[in-house]
Formats: structure tokens, sequence, C-alpha cells
């Protein structure tokens, strides 16, 4: 263990209440042994999840399911949530001293955890951009749900932070043809940065092979299934919250014998779960997350103290924002 003389005085974002949150003072304990101790450079908010928690959207049947790691508090509120940091361990290990890594984590300042749940950023990977690191896991999670096959047309449906990453992963499948579809005219440059083809609902391709659903919105599950072709697979990967879903499974579901699949990022993909593990699955994210052209999928930047506005921002913007990275200075 590392005898640092490191402060022990952290900084945490809770929500309190429908539409309101607060920074609070916290002491940590001293370092045990098997810990590290993270400071924190930078933490994303996954606006559409934390946005139906910080509106008291999650279902009461849901509050288990839906804590994050080291959450502390309960739903519906006064809750620390949040499962993406980007630090430095600054107490530990001697051999962990300096390292930048990666963890679930609620937004804080400092924190600590077991050594185990810290997972050290590949060299090449900047800090900056290591905050998209559990989004684009779950699009990883997501495509092995989906099994796209060579030469698959595939829609992805809903341009945010997941959907656009899986239309990235889709698209480096020789031969597949990637569509991402959403309602906004304005994400067709992402889009472009990305590598892939755009299409407003109405304009976009049918008869895929494959669809994915990430919008967030049930309108877009509609689309979804109308875009897909006969015997083909409609892999749902947004969360509703306490809202209903109503779909149109009387026109044509049942004749071209879709399939409706859900993907969640909480369980590996049972097609790779007897040889992958998270650890793994997570080091393989970020080596993917070495690509410079991922940068596009981080929409703005703010510092930690104005994080309580910025939620509340955030919880009710319409469109525009993809991840939003918080700065610790």
């Amino acid at each position: 263990m590392h005898k640092a003389t490191t402060s022990r005085r952290a900084s945490a974002f809770w929500v309190t209440g429908p539409h309101s949150g607060e920074l609070r003072d916290e002491e940590l304990p001293p370092l045990r042994s098997g810990q590290v101790q993270v400071r924190t450079l930078y933490s994303g908010i996954s606006r559409g999840t934390e946005a139906l928690i910080f509106k008291g959207q999650v279902p009461a049947s849901e509050y288990r399911r839906m804590r994050a790691p080291f959450q502390e508090g309960a739903f519906p509120w006064p809750v620390k949530y949040g499962y993406s940091s980007v630090g430095e361990v600054e107490d530990g290990p001697a051999e962990m001293i300096g390292r930048r890594i990666f963890c679930l984590f609620p937004h804080q300042t400092r924190y600590q955890v077991p050594v185990e749940r810290i997972v050290p950023l590949p060299h090449a990977l900047p800090a900056e951009r290591a905050v998209l690191a559990a989004n684009l896991e779950t699009a990883v999670n997501g495509l092995w749900d989906a099994a796209p096959r060579l030469g698959d047309r595939i829609a992805v449906v809903g341009a945010g932070v997941v959907g656009a990453a899986c239309a990235w992963l889709a698209s480096r499948i020789p031969g597949c043809e990637v569509q991402l579809v959403d309602i906004d005219p304005g994400r067709e440059g992402l889009a472009r940065r990305l590598g892939v083809d755009f299409a407003l609902p109405e304009q976009a391709h049918a008869d895929a092979d494959l669809v994915i659903h990430a919008s967030g919105a049930p309108a877009g599950l509609v689309t979804a299934l109308g875009l897909a072709g006969f015997e083909a697979r409609v892999v749902e990967l947004s969360w509703y919250g306490d809202r209903q879903v109503t779909l149109p499974l009387g026109e044509g579901f049942h004749q071209r014998r879709l399939r409706l699949i859900s993907s969640q990022v909480g369980n590996v993909a049972d097609s790779q779960r007897a040889r992958w593990d998270y650890r793994r699955r997570i080091e393989l994210t970020l080596r993917l997350l070495e690509e410079p052209a991922l940068d596009c999928l981080i929409t703005g930047e703010d510092a930690f103290a104005d994080l309580p506005a910025v939620q509340a921002r955030l919880a009710e913007a319409q469109s525009g924002t993809l991840m939003h990275r918080i700065r610790y200075d």
C-alpha cells in the first residue's frame, strides 16, 4: 500500500427531488487494503437515463434493477447516481499511483473503490474521450444481441450516443449497409463523421435485415418495426422508465414473422456469456474508444461546480445533446 498523504475531502452530486439536485461534501475514510483512491478528471452524463432519474420517472418495480454500481441513497430520491467516471489513482498500491482509469461510479470529485473495480485506460486513449465507455459498452452488448451478419442491410433508429455507436460498430462489418435514422435532420453531419448513411424516418430504406432501436421514444420503435424486412430482427435498446409503449402488432408484425429482442447492458449477451465477463467486455470497449472519430459523440462540457444546473438543463433538452462531459478542476 502506498502511504500517500492525499486529501480525503470529496464532493458528490445528489438528486434530491423532482427536477432538483445539489452538491454534497463528504469526508472519505482511511483507505483500506485492496482499495484505491481516485481523483476524478471527467465524468459523463448519459442524458436519457439520468434525465429519467432526475425527473423521478423510474418505476418502483425497477428500483432494484436500476441501481448503479456504488450508488448511494435509494430511488426515487435522494440518490447519488452515475456510471461514467474517468480519473487518476492518487492512493493505493504503489504500481497503480498515477494510472488513469475508468470506473462505473457516480459524479464525485474523488472516491475509494476496490482495485478490481477500476480499469486502466489504454495508453492511446485520452481521458477526455473515455467518458464514452459506458455508452459504447452498451452498444457492444447490443451488437452481440443483434448478431449482424456479413452483408446485412442494417437500420439504426435513434441517433443518440448509443444508436450512433451501434451504427459505427455495425459499419465496420464487411459488406454491411448501415443507415442511421433520426427525426432530427441535424444528425446527418454526425452520421457523415461516423462514416454511415443518414435518413429521416420517411426516407429510410425499408426491408432491413436487422433493425436496432435506440431513440428512447415509442414512435421510434414503431418506425423500427416498419423498416424490418421478412423474418428480420428488431433489437430494442431503449429504456422507457414508467412510460407505456403502444405498438402496431396487429399490422404486418405476424405476417412478416418479425422478432423483437430486448437488449440491456446489465448482463453480458447470452451468445458471449460462456466466454466473456464484464472485465473482458469493458477492456474491449476501451480499446475501441481509441478511434478519434468517436469524439463527435461528445457535444458539450461544463465544470463540476455547475452540475446541478447542468442536469436540470439537460433533463429538459429536446435534442442536440449527445454525451455531455463534466470537467473536474
